[in-house]
């Protein structure tokens, strides 16, 4: 599981180090090998090998003819790219990619249990806290989650 809120710089080249912490789980999990996607929040997603292969499968099962799905399928595959872990633990993001989730320099790594996101440190601050202020009302929650303690 990743978990966890951590500041990296995007190098001049455009490549994140992962935190040691991470990078042997990593390496063990999809021997250093990630997939990067972008999020409908402009951010990007960023999956083990084998985490995302579970997901692209059930992506491409969806009904081409849902609209809904289509474009799902268009964001979420189409923009996809192998970025392997280098020997010192960097990934090199694809400047389509960083463009899409306005990274420059300052950038932050959010753990989300099988995946990680990749803000801009400016927009996840503003996101965060706009999600804060918001708060959260019992009754909008989905059942689901109703009986959930924290």
């Amino acid at each position: 599981m990743f978990r966890g809120v951590t500041q990296i710089n995007l190098d001049a080249k455009g490549r994140i180090a992962f935190p040691s912490r991470y990078r042997e789980r990593l390496s063990s999990l999809c021997d250093g090998n990630l997939v990067v996607t972008v999020d409908r929040d402009h951010c990007l997603l960023i999956y083990p090998l084998s985490e995302w292969e579970d997901i692209e499968q059930k992506l491409v099962r969806l009904p081409s003819l849902n609209p809904t799905a289509r474009r799902l399928q268009r964001l979420l595959i189409g923009h996809a790219t192998e970025c392997p872990l280098d020997g010192n633990g960097r990934i090199l993001l694809p400047g389509p990619l960083r463009s899409f989730a306005g990274l420059d320099k300052r950038t932050v790594l959010i753990g989300q249990g099988n995946k990680f996101e990749l803000w801009d440190e400016d927009s996840w601050t503003t996101r965060r806290d706009e999600w804060l202020a918001e708060g959260t009302d019992a009754e909008e929650l989905p059942d689901d989650l109703q009986s959930l303690s924290l």
